[in-house]
């Protein structure tokens, strides 16, 4: 009995002095607040930095680069499965799941069992429109998710690329972009909800519920602007705090009050001279004093280094770092774990404030508590064989595909195409290609166009393919380095000799010679090598040039002027004394294995730089060929479908809206035939068509439809489904009337051109269907109302045509007497309505205080008395029942 009793005591004993033990932020019964300001006060400097940075990789091979911790990681899968994967492999969809989620508990275990703290890092990822890995469900790029006008589909399509997140162990999320896309000759018009800040704020905060109350983080970004002037990626912002106000952080805004956001990911971009990354206005003052958000603010791939690099407000990467953090950055993200070694001087030898610098840890710690990785730090395997429906999210893609597609042109009923075709034509690289978009996995079993169209009609008609021409055409190539050589140790060498001077007259000691595999350079961000001046210097390659065949061939220069180039010592092309771009060919006649003396100059006084030796004598143009063999087949067919596509995306703004390469041309040969021409264009943006919109006879626009995508372009084709998408931008009729939206302000004068209207191709909102709906009957149940009432809107809605279909009715309200200058109409509401052929059905919506307000002197929101335009109807053009109200 004495020995129970002894044994007893001992236990309670050790329990007692286990739970003394326990140190404050282990102890989950504390609030978080304790447990975050307990760890901070124990953390060294390195393990306080060391949670401010984030990078996309693996531990590799040195895990004790990590010894001091580290915020997160992007997992890389691109590794052998282990044996734990290779028994459990019931997971129908997921190999690379399962690889993850165990590559995820690898790392953690490190951190949580082998770090002095203990600390979890946060497993994230890209997840725009599904998550960027194999074997997950690809949905509609975001712009046509956008198109659908549908935010409890978007919730939905949101809530399975959470799930798809969550079964991986992944706990953030760097999405979803909620800028605005208001010119659209940016490349990354496509990741966005177009143009409004209404439509962009309901979408992005229905995407972002999703995953914040499955307890992942969302990161909206790129805060706040991320396209300037021209519509180029990134370029300085100098717009006022109003029109910010009530344009750009509108969504962001919302998505971090009413969505719930917890992560914010800064642009590349200055606001008013100081980079977004570094903006004490933007970051503390805007963002975490005025809006109150409580969560972290990660900067954008290496844009804390571009603070030095690029806008030149930091002498080092040390002081950008230091400067980031002081003005609001949370993380920094680098893409390489060495990179901490140019950022951490600052935290390490105490010269950053410490009052910021515990801020900026604090708000990452406290998101870690928040998500539970201090108690529950590990995915649950077992999980992944369970909980999972690809197959329902699959269907959920191809609902959202097809409710995406807009119908932009629809002449004599040519859409949908009548069952008593015999042949059809399809055109087009992207009529084959399932393109997903940028921030796209593989998706699961993406099918094309013509594969849908195939599936859908089963042999019901003949069905024949020609691609006609590639989306690019190139008319000339860089010249690759087999080509290339130099004498040297009486032989010959692959490259050229490479001598770079810090002068723009090839004068005194080379700072660099080199050797140069060939010469296809762009410099537009930095110099040569650090040695040389980048907006300073000259370079000078010599060699050899082998001719891959006999014939008159162009070669020449593309690029910045100046340059020269030689061939045996004779001078072919000078523009040495010109300036700007500009791409020089002159012919020239080789015959095949002759080497020829080659000598480039090149010289760079403003920088920007960009360099490329060319030619076309190793193309071998086929462009007549496939044309020939388009027309052979449109001439056989009963109508010609022609699946078009653009190229754009990040860091790839374009200067002109037109169809790359030989698109149109394509199209205009094939309507010469006589046969109808339904024209779909693939792709994230807007295009003009001004060449070819009249002799076609449809356009649909089906952005990049998803995994599913090919068989809702069927569907809508063969008229199963009407197509009730609406755009989200605004199609300008020229490159020359952008930046064009349709919630501009009054002009005061005019907005039309000597040469061309102001108007669009086509207007925001825009959309056809199969089916005509009639609005009647609208009705206000006040015509005055005081600045803090309601008014209750109806109106009739009647499909009045012979399809079922859903109508996305729009509407836009207009003050007509403010303070401050206001958008001749601003997006209020929409709402999507199923009616079959000949129903009716009566619609409804409240106008609240919030929908009438202006921001005052003071920036504000206020009510100001005055009357109110209602406008209802089918677009931001096609206004359908108009009505006023008076506010007192």
């Amino acid at each position: 009995m004495k020995i129970l009793v002894s044994f007893f005591f001992t236990l309670c004993l050790v329990g007692l002095v286990n739970a003394q033990e326990t140190l404050p932020y282990k102890n989950p019964l504390l609030s978080t607040e304790v447990r975050v300001a307990d760890l901070v006060k124990r953390m060294t400097p390195e393990e306080k930095f060391r949670q401010l940075f984030m990078i996309p990789g693996d531990l590799g091979t040195d895990s004790t680069q990590y010894h001091s911790g580290l915020f997160g990681f992007q997992i890389n899968t691109n590794t052998q499965q282990t044996t734990a994967a290779n028994q459990l492999m019931h997971y129908q969809a997921g190999q690379n799941a399962l690889q993850t989620a165990i590559k995820i508990n690898t790392i953690q275990r490190y951190f949580v069992e082998d770090s002095r703290l203990g600390i979890p890092i946060i497993a994230f990822d890209e997840a725009l429109h599904g998550l960027v890995r194999s074997e997950a469900t690809a949905f509609p790029q975001s712009i046509g998710l956008a198109a659908t006008f549908d935010t409890t589909l978007m919730n939905k399509a949101a809530g399975a690329i959470a799930s798809e997140c969550q079964s991986r162990g992944l706990r953030l999320i760097l999405s979803p972009v909620v800028n605005l896309a208001t010119d659209v000759r940016w490349g990354r018009v496509e990741e966005t909800y177009g143009e409004d800040p209404l439509l962009t704020s309901l979408m992005g905060t229905a995407f972002v519920k999703a995953f914040e109350q499955r307890g992942i983080i969302t990161t909206p970004k790129h805060f706040a602007v991320n396209h300037g002037e021209g519509g180029r990626d990134s370029y300085p912002i100098n717009y006022s705090e109003r029109m910010l106000e009530e344009t750009y952080l509108v969504p962001f805004k919302a998505v971090i009050q009413k969505g719930g956001a917890r992560s914010i990911m800064t642009a590349y971009n200055s606001i008013d001279g100081r980079p977004c990354s570094a903006n004490d206005w933007l970051l503390n003052k805007k963002l975490k004093e005025e809006w109150g958000f409580r969560g972290f603010v990660i900067s954008d791939a290496g844009a804390v280094g571009g603070a030095n690099v690029l806008h030149f407000t930091a002498s080092d990467y040390a002081d950008a770092g230091k400067q980031s953090i002081e003005n609001g950055l949370d993380v920094i993200f680098q893409t390489d774990i060495k990179h901490a070694e140019l950022f951490n001087g600052p935290f390490l030898n105490g010269s950053v404030d410490s009052a910021k610098l515990d801020s900026a840890v604090s708000r990452v710690l406290r998101m870690k508590f928040e998500l539970g990785l201090f108690e529950q730090p590990y995915v649950d395997i077992s999980a992944l064989q369970n909980n999972l429906d690809l197959t329902q999210h699959r269907a959920l893609a191809k609902e959202a595909a097809l409710k995406s597609i807009v119908l932009l042109k629809n002449d004599n009923q040519a859409l949908p195409l009548s069952p008593s075709l015999k042949t059809i034509a399809v055109f087009g690289q992207d009529a084959v290609e399932a393109r997903l978009g940028g921030y796209s996995g593989p998706g699961n079993n993406p099918v094309s166009i013509l594969a849908g169209l195939q599936q859908e009609l089963n042999g019901k008609a003949t069905i024949q393919y020609a691609k006609g021409c590639d989306r690019v055409t190139t008319e000339w190539a860089a010249i690759a380095p087999e080509y290339l050589n130099h004498s040297e140790n009486n032989g010959s060498q692959p490259g050229l000799k490479a001598s770079y001077f810090n002068n723009i007259t090839l004068s005194g000691t080379p700072v660099l010679e080199r050797i140069d595999p060939n010469i296809q350079f762009q410099w537009t961000l930095f110099s040569p090598d650090p040695s040389i001046n980048y907006d300073f210097f000259s370079a000078q390659w010599t060699g050899n040039l082998i001719a891959p065949a006999s014939g008159n061939f162009n070669i020449g220069i593309e690029g910045n002027d100046g340059y020269r180039l030689y061939l045996n010592n004779e001078l072919i092309i000078d523009t040495w004394n010109q300036q700007g771009y500009n791409t020089t060919l002159k012919s020239y006649s080789f015959k095949k294995g002759t080497s020829y003396t080659l000598r480039v100059e090149y010289k760079e006084a403003a920088g920007n730089a960009k360099f490329n030796l060319i030619w076309d004598a190793t193309l071998v143009s086929k462009q007549e060929q496939e044309l020939q063999e388009a027309l052979k087949i449109a001439k056989k067919s009963d109508v010609l479908i022609v699946v078009a596509g653009i190229e754009e995306g990040e860091f790839r703004d374009r200067s002109s809206l037109a169809l790359p390469g030989n698109q149109e041309e394509l199209i205009l040969k094939l309507t010469e035939t006589g046969k109808p021409v339904i024209v779909l264009i693939s792709g994230g943006s807007a295009v003009t068509m001004e060449r070819w919109k009249n002799n076609v006879a449809a356009i649909a626009s089906i952005w990049y439809p998803g995994e599913a995508g090919g068989e809702a372009v069927a569907e809508i084709l063969t008229g199963k489904v009407s197509p009730s998408g609406k755009l989200p931008i605004t199609f300008p009729v020229s490159e020359g009337q952008l930046p064009l939206v349709y919630n501009h302000k009054p002009t005061g004068r005019g907005d039309d051109y000597n040469d061309l209207s102001g108007q669009p191709l086509f207007p925001f909102g825009y959309g056809l269907s199969y089916t005509t709906f009639d609005y009647s009957n609208l009705q206000l149940d006040k015509t005055v109302a005081g600045t803090n009432d309601s008014i209750h809107v109806t109106f009739t809605l009647k499909n009045t045509g012979n399809y079922d279909a859903e109508e996305v009715v729009e509407l836009y309200l207009y003050d007509e007497l403010s303070t401050f200058a206001k958008p001749v109409k601003e997006l209020k509401g929409f709402q999507r309505i199923a009616l079959k052929k000949g129903e009716t059905t009566t619609v409804s919506f409240t106008i609240s205080p919030d929908m009438l307000t202006t921001l005052n002197a003071t920036l504000k929101p206020v009510v100001e008395p005055g009357f109110f335009r209602i406008m209802i109807g089918s677009s931001s053009k096609d206004i359908r029942l108009r009505e006023r109200f008076e506010v007192k």
